[in-house]
């Protein structure tokens, strides 16, 4: 009998110990709001254009052209000055295969700089192409005005306006 009552005792006190605890750690429950964000995604892999655009950036004004003619970098033929430097965007000539179904122009822009280029996407591999040079006129809108930056060609690395 003796033992039974000991029993009784240490799992009561269990329980009351459990029961403390648990108070405790609920006392602070519905008291403040916490915020649960999500992790940030991983970093996006960065293509040609935005790998070239930073060399330009890091290394400004010493920068040398690109070696061969890649689709994601073809050099600009030309940009239009701006009437003033409070412009947010700016037309350049993009020079491009005439076998390309679409193309445009892309910019990255930096404290001191904007490294612009032009792309082209060809309608097929297969099938013959004359490779003949086009020249179309393509707007960029920036992320911020102009405002005295140096306007850059990715594929050449070479300054086409300083605003």
């Amino acid at each position: 009998m003796r033992g039974s009552h000991l029993s009784r005792t240490r799992t009561l006190a269990a329980a009351l110990a459990l029961a403390a605890s648990g108070a405790v750690a609920l006392s602070g429950c519905g008291q403040k709001q916490q915020t649960v964000g999500t992790a940030p995604p991983p970093p996006k892999k960065q293509d040609a254009f935005e790998r070239r655009a930073d060399q330009i950036v890091r290394s400004w004004p010493k920068v040398s052209p690109i070696a061969g003619r890649q689709q994601a970098l073809l050099p600009l033929a030309g940009v239009e000055r701006p009437k003033n430097t409070d412009v947010r965007e700016i037309t350049v000539t993009v020079g491009h295969s005439a076998c390309d179904i679409r193309f445009g122009a892309r910019s990255h822009e930096s404290k001191d700089l904007v490294v612009i280029t032009g792309w082209g996407k060809k309608k097929s591999a297969k099938g013959m192409c004359a490779e003949n040079l086009a020249t179309d006129r393509v707007t960029v809108r920036l992320k911020s005005a102009l405002a005295g930056r140096k306007v850059v060609d990715a594929a050449t690395g070479k300054q086409l306006l300083k605003g």
